[in-house]
């Protein structure tokens, strides 16, 4: 059976949205794995596709499973982290994050052109930052053999129009793709872009400025520094003293329209 590439998603912005990201756990601590399996389970454009107590057994996941990531451990049996990313070929190595407890690997990780380093114990907020990095590294197109030309010098960035018209949502342990068409508007909670649809609001791990690059420039506009509609559920602008205004949506979802984007929705109709 053909192996199939793993997805990657280029863009010029530092997030790299619309990718669910297929992740590997490889330690020989069972209570460790767990716990780190229970804080990705809750992350919403996270998929665990195999977790390995050693790197022999990481190797054949990696075959069997083409993933985007692995958290990686250092001491393990038969072979260790550092074994396990020189048994694999360059071109088909996915990103690798070294998960371990002794802080003088930190070094030869950053050498083996890991993406993080994350020393145990560590916090749902430390691990969450880790896998911004891992996206913002998905973001520039880069294979692992590239990354020597990149400390070179090299240029890697590739730009692409790409726009999916499906997001991957999380949610009960099944991935439900998201149709564009059916998002009403957008917000932010913490680190987490807010997509509304109806009275239901589904979390996916974004800035809204990466979110924003990705969409459908013609169907969707920023209204806020926090808020973008999908102007086809635009309904009124109400317009109130002191210049202020309130954009009213179909299902009656009242959204402040900052002076700074007011001009710009404008034009925005203007061109349509």
């Amino acid at each position: 059976m053909e192996k199939r590439e793993p997805p990657r998603c280029r863009s010029n912005d530092l997030t790299a949205p619309f990718v669910l990201l297929r992740v590997l756990i490889v330690d020989d601590e069972p209570l460790a794995c767990q716990r780190l399996r229970r804080i990705l389970d809750d992350e919403p454009e996270v998929d665990v596709v195999a977790a390995t107590s050693n790197g022999r057994e990481a190797v054949k996941a990696v075959r069997a499973h083409s993933p985007d990531l692995v958290f990686l451990d250092v001491h393990m049996p038969e072979m260790d982290g550092f074994d396990f990313v020189r048994a694999l070929p360059e071109a088909r190595r996915p990103l690798i994050v070294f998960v371990t407890a002794h802080e003088k690997y930190a070094v030869p990780a950053f050498e083996a052109h890991a993406v993080d380093f994350l020393l145990k114990p560590f916090d749902r907020d430390r691990l969450q930052e880790s896998l911004r990095r891992v996206r913002r590294r998905m973001q520039t197109g880069t294979r692992w053999k590239d990354l020597q030309g990149a400390a070179s010098g090299g240029e890697n960035i590739v730009a692409s129009e790409e726009r999916p018209d499906r997001i991957p949502i999380k949610r009960g342990g099944r991935i439900h793709f998201l149709k564009l068409d059916e998002i009403d508007w957008i917000g932010v909670a913490d680190n987490y872009a807010e997509l509304h649809v109806g009275q239901t609001a589904h979390l996916f791990l974004s800035t809204l400025t990466a979110l924003e690059s990705r969409l459908p420039p013609a169907q969707f506009a920023r209204i806020g520094r926090s808020t973008i509609i999908n102007v086809n559920r635009l309904k009124e602008v109400h317009l109130h003293r002191h210049g202020s205004c309130t954009v009213i949506l179909e299902d009656g979802t009242q959204l402040a329209l900052s002076r700074g984007h007011r001009h710009k929705l404008l034009r925005f109709f203007e061109n349509r």
